[in-house]
């Protein structure tokens, strides 16, 4: 072997210890015993958003222009949109708050760093959990659009697997940003990004309603991918946009993941 190669392997092997196994048997042995009635309070959240808009709002609005510019009901574009935004909220707020109290109260890594598991192993088994709770919320929501009659195409079974691609990006995203964070009043950063985030980023209206300046601003966020994305696969329409969607959440997951890993590595391990 290389005398450049064994460096190499040395930093390897004290980043990844091949046991993310163990973070998740911790983190589902928390859920069965504290966690459930919090992680299924996140659900109801997007329910009551579809049936106040939708239902409600809904009956003034009328049809507005989806995919390929084709009118559908307004509770048919706001659903996708919701179900993008309840994946998002899963594992955004999994890989952030929980992930800061183990961080910076719990020292719970510190102690799992003392063992046998490395830096990958813990932001691989933390984005797994996150991506749990959104895959929770993607089926729950996904039977509720069922059973009000919004899923038209065949393609929407592939709304569930695209949800967990999104909890993906958000969860890798979302820890690596709360690596930087130390105190409460910085975790309220979170809530201040997500908010205008879920407001702007077509939800609940077009874009084209906002100046070009201003459409180009939202077209960079990751959650209007990822309705763009939803709203494709609701009433398949796939074109090549649709794929330039998920390839967005593709380099955004493997980014968020190897970041973290560095911001671990660099925060326990030097």
């Amino acid at each position: 072997m290389s005398t450049l190669a064994r460096p190499r392997r040395r930093r390897l092997a004290g980043l990844y210890g091949r046991n993310t196994r163990s973070v998740l048997e911790r983190g589902f042995k928390v859920i069965k015993n504290q966690n459930w009635v919090v992680m299924l309070s996140g659900f109801f959240e997007p329910v009551f958003y579809l049936l106040a808009m939708g239902l409600g709002l809904g009956g003034l609005v009328g049809t507005v222009p989806g995919p390929g510019g084709h009118p559908i009901p307004y509770t048919a574009y706001i659903a996708p949109a919701l179900l993008a935004a309840s994946a998002m909220n899963g594992a955004v707020y999994d890989s952030t708050w929980n992930v800061f109290f183990k961080l910076r109260f719990a020292k719970i890594y510190h102690a799992m760093l003392q063992t046998s598991l490395g830096p990958m192993d813990i932001a691989l088994g933390e984005i797994t959990m996150a991506l749990f709770r959104g895959f929770l919320y993607a089926v729950g929501f996904m039977v509720v659009m069922l059973v009000m009659g919004l899923v038209t195409s065949a393609w929407a079974v592939l709304m569930i697997p695209v949800a967990v691609l999104i909890a993906l990006g958000f969860a890798s995203l979302g820890m690596a940003v709360t690596s930087f964070l130390k105190s409460f009043q910085q975790m309220d950063i979170v809530a201040l990004t997500l908010l205008p985030m879920f407001l702007f980023s077509s939800t609940l209206f077009p874009i084209s309603v906002f100046p070009t300046a201003i459409q180009w601003l939202v077209m960079a966020l990751p959650l209007w991918h990822g309705i763009e994305l939803m709203r494709d696969l609701a009433v398949g329409h796939l074109a090549l946009a649709t794929g330039w969607h998920a390839l967005y959440f593709v380099v955004l997951s493997a980014l968020g993941i190897w970041f973290t890993a560095v911001r671990l590595r660099a925060l326990f391990l030097r």
